[in-house]
Parts: C-alpha cells; structure tokens; sequence
C-alpha cells in the first residue's frame, strides 16, 4: 500500500464522531492537496476492508456528494445519528462540524 493510501485511511479513521472532513483536506493532511479525488478512489475501494467512517467525508462545500439515494439517505443517518445537523441541499455547516486534525 501507498503511503499517501495508508495516510488517507488513518486520518479517516480518526475522524471522531459528531465531525466531518472534506475529500480535499483530507488530501492536504495525508501530504497531497490536490489528491480529493484520490481520496474519493481510497474510500471507494477501502472503506468496507478497514471499516472506514466513510459517512463522516464530504465535499468542499460540506455537502453530501453520494447521488444514489439510498446511499445519500444512509450517509444523512448515519450522521444525524451522531448529532451532525443536515441543512437544506443536505450541507452541514462546515464551521460547527468540520475537524481539523492537526489544531
């Protein structure tokens, strides 16, 4: 595995519930700014083997960015369920709930 994969799955993993990340700073953190799609392949393909908190990653604009509703609908629960309020265009408010890792 790729150190910037095994950077991108330890930040996730330690996002603490209650809080969201965006697929961009994740990149930042794990050393790749430019990377969220990258971030976006990671947790696509490794979220179910590592048991990533996969529902706590949003986009920059801190909306859910799943299309299929069921998906979408799954994600809103799982983060409501640990106190994340969804705004309209299911957006969370990035200043309440983001997560800086390194502050």
């Amino acid at each position: 595995m790729q150190p910037f994969t095994e950077e991108v799955i330890r930040i996730i993993k330690n996002i603490p519930a209650g809080y969201v990340m965006t697929y961009g700073q994740i990149a930042a953190e794990a050393g790749s700014p430019r990377a969220a799609r990258q971030v976006v392949r990671i947790l696509h393909a490794m979220s179910r083997a590592h048991q990533l908190p996969w529902h706590r990653v949003v986009n920059a604009k801190g909306e859910i960015a799943l299309q299929d509703e069921e998906g979408k609908m799954t994600q809103i629960m799982e983060l409501e369920s640990e106190g994340v309020e969804i705004g309209k265009g299911d957006r969370i408010d990035l200043a309440v709930y983001q997560y800086f890792p390194s502050s």
